[in-house]
């Protein structure tokens, strides 16, 4: 679908003079910086060098005592503890986290992933019957539990305590022994976005505090954080920002055989890890081994100190990969198929798809391809037993969480985030859910059909792209929710040769650029999906272009380029060949 392309805020002009002089850098770099509320030295110190100490302090954390109490009580008693965690990357490297760190100062510890077939999201009563099988009196739930009273009430009556540690929308408070939720209503702590991952690691912070353990090696674990920072879209800013800036130093200096043998697997060559390297090769890998098989093979993959079993686990996951990529490829294009033939989605505001066939594992993915697709908050539904089970993505504006809340009535159980959740109902009540959920799309769109939108930080001539300007850019890092790579606006741009298209079907653009009124500086780039731009480029068209900045190595030599996210026609556009 075609985009709108949106400006963001510009600052006030004092602000940006004030920072050039402060910091002694460009106007555009000025800019980039305000809109990020960094306003002085001392907010720009903070941004560009995040310090291990600016960490909150976890007793400021709800229930932060409790947990830590009741922990510390535990390790004291020599109880047995089961680390219990969802499915997906935030959950079993939460998992690894908190398992791996408890075992290492001695405590007796299981861990446990539920198996998304039998027992599907969250906090399971057979992980209970597993926690008491082993004679377990402590449980600890990460990235799950706030929406599961019914289990910890469970657990109690077979005497078994619960700390829970989520990061999810409670919809009221457990009776667990206690509740880490920096989202839940009374919790006054400062931060609201950590990751399920966050929240395990501030509860061990806690207790290393209280017991005077040594953080060194809690904060040796940051990789595994930054890994669930970036696979679950939580906010790059504040608390997860300071803790995925050194988990990433962690990644690229001392990587754990897990981690090196996936990245091995994945033909990784760079010098350095980055947080798209985190999203793009090893989250799916890391999720894939949930989707196919089971999570509890991606715990052990983490947790592997041996470097050839490493490999043999990594080989596994590699393959479950693979058989995730086909049938994402298959189940979105039959979904597609399905939706253009479907009188009641031609005209909806939202989409909801249901396939007794499709593969469970890949459902989320399938939703974000098909929201990539037609723009509208998207559920995927498969069969699971008697019920149907599946997955939610949406999109800018809509509040997946809320609108499902307004549908509970229909839903057996849901959960999740603004963008993403997860939900089971009856299978007889599919056409009444599909009609009520698309109805609150539709009050909350104010019935209009939205149109994707691409935003752009500030518009840039090429002349103004230096090596110093990218440095500081690159300080800029992590990228992510909140704290994206900034996007730039070049206008009247027109090819300098060697613009064709790449990829296995030819639809990503490779292209050597410069602006018409400046045909002396010219940049590479790759578009991703804008093969189709190809013709028109080598004809002459000037065109404007949405960009961040990267850098590409090749033969050894590393330049700036372009990653173009859009492309549209000059207003001035002409057709004289170079």
């Amino acid at each position: 679908m075609e985009k709108t392309w949106l400006p963001k805020n510009s600052p006030p002009t004092e602000q940006v003079e004030q920072l050039k002089a402060d910091l002694n850098i460009d106007s555009r770099t000025a800019i980039l910086l305000a809109q990020r509320d960094i306003h002085s030295f001392d907010a720009a110190r903070s941004f560009f060098r995040p310090e291990l100490n600016q960490l909150h302090d976890p007793f400021l954390m709800k229930d932060m005592d409790r947990a830590v109490d009741r922990l510390s009580e535990a390790i004291h008693r020599n109880e047995k503890i089961l680390v219990y965690g969802d499915y997906d990357v935030d959950g079993t490297t939460a998992v690894t986290l908190v398992y791996g760190f408890l075992s290492a100062i001695g405590c007796h510890c299981f861990y446990y992933i539920p198996d998304r077939y039998t027992e599907g999201y969250g906090f399971s009563f057979q992980g209970v019957d597993y926690a008491k099988e082993n004679d377990c009196t402590l449980i600890i739930t990460l990235d799950c539990g706030v929406r599961d009273g019914q289990k910890i009430d469970y657990a109690r009556t077979l005497g078994i305590d619960v700390i829970v540690c989520d990061h999810h929308m409670p919809a009221e408070i457990p009776n667990a022994a206690a509740v880490l939720d920096p989202k839940r209503p009374d919790c006054h702590y400062p931060y609201k976005g950590l990751s399920g991952a966050g929240v395990g690691f501030k509860m061990l912070q806690g207790l290393c505090i209280q017991q005077s353990i040594d953080t060194d090696h809690l904060f040796s674990g940051l990789d595994l954080v930054t890994i669930s920072i970036g696979a679950d879209i939580v906010p790059l800013t504040g608390e997860n920002r300071i803790l995925a800036y050194h988990g990433l130093k962690i990644l690229q200096q001392s990587q754990r055989p897990g981690i090196a043998a996936m990245l091995l697997k994945a033909g990784f060559k760079k010098p350095a890890v980055t947080i798209t390297d985190v999203v793009f090769l090893l989250a799916p890998r890391i999720n894939a081994a949930g989707r196919i098989f089971s999570g509890k093979q991606a715990v052990a993959l983490l947790l592997s100190d041996n470097e050839e079993e490493a490999l043999d686990l990594s080989s596994a996951i590699e393959e479950h990969n693979a058989t995730r990529k086909g049938l994402d490829k298959e189940i979105t294009a039959h979904a597609i198929q399905k939706i253009d033939v479907d009188h009641f989605q031609q005209h909806s505001l939202s989409t909801v798809v249901f396939d007794e066939n499709w593969h469970k594992g890949v459902v989320g993915i399938v939703a974000s391809r098909l929201v990539e697709t037609y723009y509208k908050p998207t559920i995927v539904l498969v069969s699971d037993g008697e019920k149907m089970a599946g997955s939610a993505r949406s999109i800018e504006g809509i509040d997946l969480f809320e609108c499902l809340s307004e549908c509970a009535e229909h839903l057996i159980q849901f959960g999740g985030h603004t963008m993403a959740a997860g939900l089971s109902l009856k299978a007889e009540k599919f056409i009444e859910f599909r009609e009520r959920f698309d109805c609150v799309v539709r009050e909350k769109l104010n019935n209009i059909r939205p149109i994707p939108f691409l935003e752009y930080d500030t518009e840039i001539a090429f002349a103004e792209i230096s090596p110093k300007m990218f440095r500081i850019l690159k300080q800029f890092e992590p990228f992510g929710p909140e704290n994206l790579s900034p996007v730039f606006l070049a206008r009247n741009v027109r090819n300098s040769g060697f613009t064709r298209t790449v990829g296995e079907n030819n639809n990503h653009l490779k292209l050597h650029v410069h602006q018409v009124n400046n045909p002396d500086i010219s940049f590479d780039g790759i578009g991703f999906d804008l093969g189709h731009w190809s013709d028109k480029l080598k004809s002459g068209m000037t065109v404007d272009v949405l960009f961040a900045l990267d850098e590409n190595t090749w033969n050894n030599r590393t330049t700036i380029q372009m990653i173009v996210k859009d492309i549209r026609v000059s207003e001035s556009a002409t057709h004289i060949a170079n």
